[in-house]
């Protein structure tokens, strides 16, 4: 009965607001879903798989997959890339599948500017698992038994949309900055015909980061570099801000973030670490969470693995941007 309850609960607060997208805490390790403008970015053909769990304890409740290629073609002074994500929320309540293209353009402004912009297009395809949904008419006052409900169901609890996203990003010397704009038509996810409820808001990412010079003191036998970072992100009503460091050697990379939401109290604490090879990175991270949610959630954990294909590209630039 109780958990029945909290369920009636949790799912009308989701029908009466609007979508979100998924969130990753490896933020660039997953560059496509970050900005287009990350496509074709890096010097060799790049294959990123990731994983995240939000809420463990609680089976599947918030789970996200993600595999993504890009690649810089020289030929065309950019990048093309592809990317497959897919959402499982309430364990399998809603699920949400998508595919996107990407295209990049790469323009040097000289040897110490360069900018990207790039392109993304896509489809979605967003299903509602109604058969399981239990509402209060549903539930005996007495017995607790569920019971069959009044609520008129969907024709289709579905829905296949198309989606479109637009993102730039700069390099002054160790200075990186960029933005990405998602949703850009803010397509309507409702499967009730005639809901105007159901419209995924734009998303807007605003980030910034640099890396300081490398230092070589003390009891630390490497060589190794800072890169302090700030990521704003805003989709509809909701606001937030992130604040992270990162610190990289050449084989090794480690991390800290602090999220916050910003009109409510502070969200989680991001620990990284990372292995870092030429021809392949693999990263893990851990969200603290800081907010009254945290007897409930226990945390979230997220994997990155990334594959470096074929050969390097000469003529590509280097982004300084970190790859946790």
């Amino acid at each position: 009965m109780k958990k029945a309850f909290f369920l009636v609960l949790f799912l009308c607060r989701i029908m009466l607001a609007n979508g979100q997208d998924a969130e990753y805490s490896q933020f660039y390790a997953n560059p496509l879903y970050l900005n287009p403008g990350l496509t074709g970015t890096s010097a060799a053909p790049r294959l990123v798989v990731n994983y995240r769990n939000q809420w463990p304890q609680k089976g599947t409740t918030y789970v996200n997959y993600s595999l993504s290629y890009d690649q810089y073609i020289p030929k065309m002074k950019g990048g093309l890339g592809i990317q497959l994500q897919n959402s499982n929320e309430l364990n399998g309540l809603i699920e949400t599948s998508s595919g996107y293209l990407f295209y990049s353009h790469h323009i040097k402004v000289n040897d110490r500017l360069f900018v990207d912009a790039g392109l993304q297009l896509g489809m979605s395809y967003k299903k509602l698992d109604y058969g399981r949904l239990i509402f209060p008419d549903m539930i005996d006052q007495l017995t607790g038994i569920s019971l069959p409900g009044t609520m008129d169901q969907p024709e289709n609890a579905s829905k296949l949309y198309p989606d479109f996203g637009f993102g730039a990003l700069g390099q002054y010397d160790a200075f990186f900055f960029g933005f990405s704009l998602m949703h850009l038509t803010q397509p309507d996810e409702s499967v009730f015909t005639g809901d105007q409820k159901g419209k995924l808001p734009l998303k807007i990412t605003l980030h910034t980061g640099a890396r300081t010079h490398q230092f070589h003191r003390g009891l630390l036998s490497r060589e190794f570099t800072l890169s302090p970072n700030l990521i704003y992100q805003q989709q509809g009503a909701f606001k937030q801000i992130n604040l992270g460091l990162y610190m990289l050697e050449q084989s090794l990379a480690g991390g800290v973030w602090y999220r916050q939401n910003l009109g409510v109290q502070p969200d989680a604490l991001i620990l990284m670490i990372g292995i870092m090879k030429e021809r392949f990175k693999i990263g893990y991270s851990y969200d603290y969470t800081l907010s009254g949610l945290s007897n409930y959630s226990n945390g979230s954990h997220e994997f990155s693995l990334t594959f470096f294909i074929g050969e390097k590209h000469s003529s590509r630039d280097a982004l300084l941007i970190p790859s946790l």
